[in-house]
């Protein structure tokens, strides 16, 4: 087993051009990274930063994984709605790429996700083309989500919609836009969901009709059930599940290198 540490931190540039946080952490004693992730922090858009994330990246790289942990611009910091937060995800993921090309790592090897929110970004971005309609290389192989949301926004009651629309900063009637079972295609990247059967923001029922659309378009998606866990059940401080959530996690990521 090596040993994890914060090798640096840096910064990448955002979409308004501002320079926003990438905290990497890579295996200890030089040893050559076999897989990477990039993960984005949860907070409802509004709130939170990289360093929530940064247990998770540490303990990744004590398995052989290159773990970053990115910020990206908040709702009433710098971003106007989800659009811009998603513009800040794909330009992580490209800084992420390019990082990881200096270690040895390509693109099949990589992967991006996160936590709630963050993983909804990191799962839209890796599923949808940019705004100019173009099917862009997406830089990842793979995505984790811990918690995720909007997995089936269609299914909340149209006063809830219309009360998230105004939180995300989009207009009426398009908060399905960022639904993420509106985009599966045959074709979506390989995902390994975690979730907590008693999750009071994303209630289970919806990331199980996700996990089987998925399946159905023909993709893998593993979803990994917790029972009776809540919402941020996959912290260290909160529950008796961090390091189940790092063991499947790296699994995940280390057996996707070694059938390349």
């Amino acid at each position: 087993m090596t040993t994890g540490r914060r090798g640096s931190s840096m910064l990448y540039r955002a979409a308004d051009g501002r320079e926003l946080p990438l905290l990497v952490f890579e295996p200890g004693d030089g040893t050559q990274p076999r897989a990477g992730i990039v993960l984005f922090h949860g907070g409802a858009l509004r709130a939170g930063s990289a360093d929530g994330l940064a247990p998770h990246c540490r303990k990744l790289a004590a398995r052989g994984i290159l773990a970053v942990s990115a910020g990206y611009r908040l709702l009433g910091r710098g971003a106007v709605s989800i659009d811009d937060c998603i513009a800040d995800v794909r330009r992580a993921v490209e800084q992420f790429r390019r990082l990881a090309a200096s270690r040895g790592l390509e693109a099949p090897r990589l992967a991006s996700g996160g936590s709630s929110a963050g993983a909804h970004l990191a799962i839209l971005a890796a599923m949808t083309p940019e705004a100019s309609g173009t099917a862009p290389e997406p830089g990842i192989a793979a995505v984790v989500g811990f918690n995720p949301a909007g997995s089936n926004l269609r299914s909340f009651e149209p006063e809830v919609q219309r009360r998230l629309e105004q939180q995300v900063g989009v207009a009426a009637g398009r908060l399905t836009e960022y639904s993420l079972i509106e985009f599966v295609r045959p074709g979506n990247p390989p995902m390994q969901i975690h979730h907590g059967t008693r999750d009071e923001v994303e209630p289970i029922d919806s990331v199980r009709r996700f996990r089987d659309a998925m399946v159905r378009a023909g993709n893998e998606c593993t979803l990994l059930e917790y029972d009776q866990a809540g919402h941020g059940f996959h912290y260290p401080d909160n529950g008796r599940h961090f390091d189940d959530v790092i063991d499947a996690t790296a699994l995940f990521l280390l057996d996707r290198t070694a059938a390349q």
